[in-house]
């Protein structure tokens, strides 16, 4: 679950490595965000030369949770850390590679880009 003030961890490589969820997109007072919800956040940490810094703002999408997802046949997926993919205004990734497992909902929410960017889907 995922709530402002949120430190997340990028899965990509657009340059971030540190997010700080500051507000989630959807009903206007949602309290939690989830695998597949995009949130706005604020780049706390970067990496130098490169064409995003920190203190920006960008729109990412939820990939991994610490928190449990629950699918319809009784599956059980929780992950180790936190951590989200910066998007574009259309959705796609601003990255050209995606580290780490991403959870399978992502292909049903149009995230098709990410998901085949990914090394592992689960």
């Amino acid at each position: 679950m995922i709530q402002p003030q949120t430190l997340l961890n990028v899965a990509d490589n657009s340059g971030a490595r540190k997010l700080m969820c500051i507000r989630i997109i959807g009903a206007s007072n949602r309290r939690y965000a989830h695998i597949g919800d995009v949130i706005v956040a604020v780049i706390k940490e970067a990496v130098p030369n490169m064409p995003l810094e920190r203190s920006e703002v960008i729109k990412a999408v939820v990939v991994r949770t610490c928190k449990e997802l629950k699918r319809d046949n009784v599956m059980i997926i929780r992950y180790d850390d936190n951590a989200a993919v910066v998007i574009d205004q259309e959705g796609n990734p601003k990255g050209t590679r995606v580290f780490g497992a991403i959870a399978r909902e992502l292909r049903q929410l149009n995230f098709t880009k990410i998901v085949s960017l990914a090394p592992e889907v689960l």
